[in-house]
């Protein structure tokens, strides 16, 4: 990725990949305060001597908003929008989509990372919202690989790239600081050839299926 791209708004359907803004905070901090049980035995936490994030909402999206400027991630809201488009201002903020690490050179790859209100689980939003990153990132910025790490108790996190077709790859001892230690990960990752027409259009093809 190079400087310029960024902001970037990508819809599928009832689902939204559009960047994070500061008029977020309210939805932001209510959807974070009611998921605080939920999301806390999976959330990426500061090891010790490490430096602190931003201190306030406000600070995060300036902060996010200039790496991504810079070519450096892709932070977006992960939204519902039960209009399909038709009224853009009707989407509902309902977790995040993150693709960081972004690596050009002999390397071309990224990490992605999500979240979802609980109370919006189970609807096919985070296969999505990840198939629209995934293929953005293939399509638009060139990347040859992208790559998800989830700890082995995450069973939601981990049937969402098993649902995606993910590649697994094996265990990272202790590889990310999360809830207040460093953790175990499993890997997966995905190559751009592997999905020759898109990731998104796999998914929908695979989810129409008959069990």
């Amino acid at each position: 990725m190079t400087a310029g791209y960024w902001p970037v708004r990508l819809q599928h359907r009832e689902v939204v990949l559009r960047p994070l803004r500061r008029r977020d905070r309210t939805a932001w901090d209510a959807v974070r305060q009611h998921n605080r049980e939920w999301l806390e035995p999976w959330e990426a936490t500061q090891p010790p001597g490490a430096e602190p994030g931003p201190p306030t909402f406000t600070a995060l999206v300036r902060v996010l908003d200039r790496q991504a400027r810079l070519g450096q991630l892709l932070p977006w809201a992960l939204c519902w929008d039960p209009t399909g488009g038709q009224q853009p201002d009707a989407a509902r903020l309902v977790g995040q989509v993150t693709v960081s690490g972004i690596t050009r050179g002999s390397a071309m790859f990224a990490q992605i990372g999500y979240w979802i209100d609980r109370r919006a689980a189970g609807r096919g939003m985070v296969p999505v919202g990840v198939a629209l990153a995934t293929d953005y990132c293939f399509r638009d910025l060139g990347l040859h690989r992208m790559e998800v790490a989830i700890r082995p108790e995450n069973g939601n996190s981990l049937r969402v790239v098993e649902k995606l077709g993910f590649r697994h790859e094996g265990l990272r001892p202790r590889y990310l600081h999360i809830n207040g230690d460093w953790r175990d990960h499993e890997i997966f990752a995905l190559h751009r050839e592997e999905v020759p027409g898109g990731l998104l259009a796999r998914w929908e093809m695979a989810s129409q299926r008959p069990e």
